[in-house]
């Protein structure tokens, strides 16, 4: 997330210079990739590139690619097989048994596809976008053009043929629903066309509750990630973006007055690391009942439990579905014990249960690395 930031920002930058840019992004891959089809790397007329596609083997060689699309200003597809040992051969070195599809464009003044992703970042709108790659045949349809959803059911699109906008529409209703992207090819009787249909999702939105010592790097690892970050507590010497300046927002309030003054809604995730056991307690009855994705609570079991029992005495039990929301203790096992290596257990855990995988050892696991896209 925190890259494509990176390469809107400085989208916006160039277009205010006048200066010319492509844009390179996955489409489609097979076998063992680096990335996964979607993933975006800016690169500018001078050959600064932002964002990567590879783990730096293909890097140059796509740079000088864009020089073509530079003179042309039209796009142009670049795919890159790797399942061969011609690769050394070709200087780059690729580490991966893999063929990666990427669509080569020029940065344009104005550019709706850009300009829809921004949207969806800035206010939290999970999104969906066609991209067409691969034409053949005498069908009217051609390379670059999309078909934009956003979840309130707004549509934009440039595709010029009725039939194809009409079935990428309803795969990108698809993968607004499922959350999932993917490849994928149709067939009529004048032609093939294949498209990326990509699912875009918001900047993860963290709430820390607990303004300690301990959540400082909570904060600024989450940010680095490109999450959206909100820190709450009640004391105002705790509660300051000089103590906490990688966070969003900070918010002062009382456990008590949270529900209120903050909106936790199923894109949510919340982290309760107060160190204070009623305020943990009023900050459960808040948040379990959400409908947080995760809500996880620093402190070993046997506190969890006393606090389970609390509430089910003070007339809440929560349900099943609740608690299974609930991490604690908070973290994935990686033996942590100053408070950085605590945030990464922490935030290794949150992206783990966001991406539903088990958060183990990759060596040991039989699975691709890359969920399928296809």
């Amino acid at each position: 997330m925190k890259e494509l930031q990176d390469i809107l920002s400085t989208c916006e930058t160039l277009k205010l210079t006048g200066k010319q840019a492509a844009l390179a992004t996955i489409m489609k891959t097979q076998g063992s990739t680096y990335r996964r089809a979607g993933a975006r790397m800016l690169v500018t007329d001078t050959g600064t590139t932002i964002g990567t596609v590879s783990g730096g083997c293909l890097e140059t060689d796509i740079a000088e690619k864009c020089k073509q699309v530079f003179a042309s200003g039209e796009p142009i597809i670049a795919v890159y097989d790797m399942t061969t040992d011609e690769d050394a051969a070709w200087g780059l070195n690729q580490g991966c048994n893999g063929v990666i599809h990427l669509l080569l464009e020029p940065l344009k003044e104005k550019d709706s596809h850009l300009d829809f992703l921004t949207t969806c970042l800035n206010t939290r709108t999970p999104g969906a976008i066609a991209t067409v790659f691969r034409v053949e045949g005498e069908l009217k349809a051609y390379v670059g053009t999309r078909v934009l959803l956003n979840e309130n059911g707004s549509v934009q699109e440039n595709i010029q043929n009725p039939v194809l906008s009409a079935a990428l529409l309803e795969d990108c209703q698809s993968a607004l629903r499922d959350g999932k992207s993917r490849a994928k090819e149709y067939r009529f009787t004048e032609g093939v066309v294949e498209a990326l249909i990509e699912a875009v999702q918001p900047p993860v939105p963290l709430f820390i509750f607990g303004g300690g010592y301990d959540a400082i790097p909570v904060s600024r690892f989450a940010k680095e990630l490109g999450w959206e970050v909100t820190l709450v507590d009640h004391r105002p010497a705790f509660a300051s973006k000089e103590r906490f300046p990688s966070a969003d927002s900070v918010i002062l309030a009382r456990p008590e007055e949270v529900a209120a003054k903050i909106t936790i809604d199923r894109h949510s995730v919340a982290v309760i690391m107060t160190h204070n056991f009623g305020h943990d307690l009023e900050l459960l009855k808040v948040l379990l009942p959400s409908s947080a994705r995760y809500v996880g609570l620093l402190g070993p079991s046997m506190r969890t439990e006393r606090l389970l029992k609390n509430l089910h005495h003070s007339g809440y039990t929560p349900a099943e579905s609740e608690l299974a929301r609930l991490h604690a203790p908070i973290g994935i096992d990686i033996g942590a014990d100053s408070p950085e290596e605590i945030a990464l257990a922490i935030l290794a855990e949150i992206q783990a249960v966001l991406t539903k995988r088990g958060g183990g050892f990759l060596k040991d696991s039989s699975s691709p690395i890359h969920s399928p896209t296809k």
